[in-house]
């Protein structure tokens, strides 16, 4: 399986189940999409801001959800293989993206995987074990959680400075070298982190300076 990152805004996501599982996908997603959830009954477990539909559908009836919902991804958390099965075929029937709760390992065509993430916006970090090993994803996460942290800070930093150098006139080569060395230098994230952005600015000029001197010499 690739990786890929799918951009959710002004989409819905259709969730079968009530359960925790189906309660933790709709708080996923529901950061971006319309989220509807369908189900007989709820948990007391937190669903966000979807919209739950008290609902049990048998396999037959799985298709006309779909029809009226139109997701862009589907996810089957029920706790029958039916009802499940029904969903992962309706929406290969449809080429609608499926996430099956109650699979492992091998999957069909067009199934997803969602991923254990560690995020500081802009940055995001997907970990997976393709579905095989769960706890070794969410023991990944935290420690990439520790890792990345100031990361979303220095990255938007960095997109600034790569639009200011295009604006420069700054070549190619020697922005992408400047940056790679301003995205390295543990000077520039501290004064990132410390809301220093000026004192960090003059150090990356120095540097694309460094960098333009290295190519020149």
């Amino acid at each position: 399986m690739i990786p890929l990152l799918h951009d959710f805004s002004d989409s819905s996501v259709l969730v079968f189940g009530g359960g925790p599982v189906g309660a933790r996908k709709a708080r996923r997603f529901g950061h971006e999409a319309e989220v509807v959830i369908v189900a007989p009954e709820f948990a007391d477990a937190d669903f966000g801001n979807a919209t739950l539909e008290r609902a049990s559908p048998d396999p037959t009836e799985v298709s006309e959800w779909l029809d009226r919902i139109e997701p862009a991804l589907v996810v089957a958390a029920t706790d029958d293989a039916a009802v499940n099965a029904a969903v992962e075929r309706a929406a290969e029937d449809r080429g609608v993206l499926v996430n099956r709760a109650d699979h492992s390992g091998e999957r069909s065509p067009g199934a997803v995987v969602l991923p254990a993430i560690a995020r500081d916006d802009p940055v995001v970090v997907g970990i997976s074990t393709q579905g095989g090993a769960p706890a070794v994803s969410g023991v990944l996460r935290e420690e990439i959680e520790r890792e990345i942290d100031g990361a979303g800070a220095l990255a938007g930093f960095v997109g600034d400075l790569r639009e200011r150098f295009a604006d420069q006139g700054v070549d190619g080569p020697h922005r992408r070298d400047a940056l790679r060395a301003i995205a390295r230098s543990d000077r520039i994230r501290a004064l990132v982190a410390d809301g220093q952005t000026d004192q960090a600015r003059a150090v990356a000029e120095e540097l694309l300076g460094e960098v333009r001197n290295e190519t020149e010499s």
